[in-house]
């Protein structure tokens, strides 16, 4: 029954006692009375009371309602909401005292919604990843970071079982969960190696912080291996030469023995000062301290330029040094030192594995811009070597090539020269029939 029928019913019942009442009274001061007119009088009477009692409660009740739906529209999350202010008295104030509360709402979920969008805007710039954990085992909130280095699919919350199963990361997250600061680890999932670290949340539950150390474990392994192919390149010409100077101390050595191995021990000099020179070069060009200067350049100069020093050695084996220079592929737009570095490099590489044959400088155009390589006859390069050819100091035949003289290190310069034009490189080759290494660069009006 709504407030305004339980208001007329209550009156009506008001009423009508106060007629029984006055009608009692009435019979026993007045015996004579006619009972029906009393009875007419009352009926009427009780009747104009029941319609007074609904006319007058719809004023009160009526913003009481409103009220009450106001407030239910608040509490189901409605705030833009608002009873009217149109009532004076106590169910004014009432509306009032609600409509603060409802702009008080309003401005505090508006505020939490604002702090939300900035928490997650937060942990998705983070370059790690962040996982938070309820007091239930529950993952609440993970960042794409995490999802990314864990491999993780799931929509929150999900149970940490779905977490990975290291052993370095679980222990990290139970120590957590149990109230204490769990001491920086270093967790493996899959291929990554994650630093793992976790704190726990004052209310139960716990963060994980996880960084990806990959990219810095494989950097360690790339100087350690570093160090130690330096290290043996300069250790066997270093124990050439410490062997030689001990044989010239001996007084009776004979004159033509003292020249051999003072020729020998010379060569291995020279051997290590082109390894130096190279790395310094290496270093200079990935390092960024060289940025190329491209300009149009004649490619067949400067074949001419790369071949001329070499053609005694190459008539000695019997090579033929020779030019394949397209003619819409004249002229390049490179840095002139740079592309002189690069054909020398591969043709002396090419020379020192050809024994029979012919090693050819050539020049095509294709994809918006200029290739030029070598190509020879030579030994070739196994399928298995192929791919790592352009690492530093990579050697598909280490004996051959330190008895030819290499350092291992020109088909990196070549590549990293290459890439700083914005350009590219490739290698085809085949065991016992030759090898084609190329390197291409854009046109002047197609940079990168």
């Amino acid at each position: 029954m709504t407030l305004a029928r339980r208001i007329a019913a209550n009156t009506t019942l008001v009423v009508t006692g106060v007629v029984i009442v006055a009608f009692t009274v009435l019979s026993v001061r007045n015996p004579g009375v006619p009972v029906g007119d009393f009875v007419f009088a009352a009926v009427l009477c009780i009747g104009a009371s029941a319609i007074a009692g609904v006319l007058l409660a719809r004023p009160v009740t009526r913003p009481i309602e409103e009220l009450r739906d106001a407030a239910r529209a608040i509490a189901t999350g409605n705030l833009a909401h608002r009873p009217s202010l149109l009532v004076a008295g106590e169910v004014g104030d009432l509306a009032d005292a609600l409509r603060r509360l409802a702009e008080q709402s309003e401005s505090k979920s508006e505020a939490l919604r604002a702090e939300e969008v900035l928490l997650v805007a937060l942990t998705e710039s983070l370059n790690e990843g962040v996982i938070a954990v309820n007091a239930r085992q529950q993952v609440v909130r993970i960042n794409e970071t995490a999802r990314q280095l864990l491999r993780l699919k799931d929509a929150v919350p999900f149970s940490t079982d779905y977490l990975p199963r290291d052993r370095t990361l679980r222990e990290a997250l139970d120590t957590a969960l149990q109230g204490t600061s769990a001491e920086p680890g270093e967790a493996r999932v899959d291929d990554e190696f994650l630093s793992v670290t976790a704190r726990p949340l004052a209310g139960g539950g716990a963060v994980l912080a996880l960084y990806n150390l990959t990219p810095f474990r494989k950097l360690e392994a790339v100087r350690r291996d570093f160090v130690a192919n330096v290290s043996h390149e300069l250790r066997t010409p270093l124990t050439v030469i410490s062997g030689f100077v001990e044989t010239l101390q001996d007084q009776d050595l004979p004159t033509d023995l003292r020249v051999q191995f003072l020729e020998m021990a010379g060569v291995n000099v020279q051997r290590m000062q082109r390894i130096v020179d190279d790395l310094l070069d290496l270093s200079r060009i990935e390092s960024g301290g060289w940025l190329p200067n491209p300009h149009e350049i004649d490619l067949r100069t400067i074949a001419i330029e790369v071949t001329l020093p070499l053609r005694d050695a190459a008539a000695a084996k019997g090579v033929l040094l020779e030019q394949e220079i397209s003619a819409d592929a004249e002229d390049a737009y490179v840095d002139a030192t740079a592309v002189r570095q690069i054909l020398s490099n591969l043709t002396e590489n090419a020379l020192r594995h050809t024994l029979k044959g012919s090693v050819k400088i050539f020049s095509e155009r294709a994809d918006g811009g200029v290739w030029i390589g070598v190509r020879d006859t030579g030994s070739g390069i196994g399928t298995e070597h192929l791919g790592r050819i352009f690492e530093r100091f990579y050697r598909a035949d280490p004996s051959r090539s330190r008895e030819a003289g290499g350092t291992g290190l020109g088909l990196s310069i070549v590549k990293h020269l290459t890439e700083a034009h914005g350009g590219r490189v490739r290698a085809e080759s085949t065991v016992d029939v030759g090898t084609t290494i190329a390197t291409w660069f854009p046109d002047a009006d197609r940079p990168g």
